[in-house]
């Protein structure tokens, strides 16, 4: 919310943005001089940690195999925090499986039989 402030302030002014969103003014400004959280801090650290890793494995790796690269380097990190990193960086892993086929089919193949000649309603039941 405080990025979008950021970039319209010169032109239209904090206090008629935070009106026209539903906020008070004060809560932008206390936003602004709030310290990062320690998780914002942690995050900057693991993000380049996580990309080095997904670079090194010729961008393969997944959220698994880099939470566990991370561990062994040392790096005490959970799986569900590289996910969500992963995520905000754009990285994924490669997904592995069979190959979806669809069926086409030969136009020159006979088709089966009309046996209800494009009639789909019946006089009564088991009829049709």
């Amino acid at each position: 919310m405080s990025a979008y402030i950021d970039t319209h302030r010169a032109t239209y002014g904090v206090e008629p943005i935070c009106r026209t969103l539903g906020l008070a003014p004060s809560t932008y400004y206390a936003a602004k001089s709030r310290p990062p959280s320690a998780r914002a801090l942690r995050d900057a650290t693991l993000k380049p940690e996580i990309a080095r890793v997904y670079e090194s494995n010729y961008r393969v790796y997944g959220r698994h195999k880099i939470w566990r690269q991370l561990h062994r380097e040392g790096t005490p990190v959970g799986r569900d925090q590289v996910a969500r990193l992963m995520r905000e960086l754009g990285i994924a892993g490669v997904l592995r499986g069979k190959v979806k086929r669809t069926t086409t089919s030969d136009p020159r193949a006979e088709r089966a039989p009309d046996l209800v000649e494009r009639r789909f309603v019946a006089e009564r039941p088991n009829r049709l």
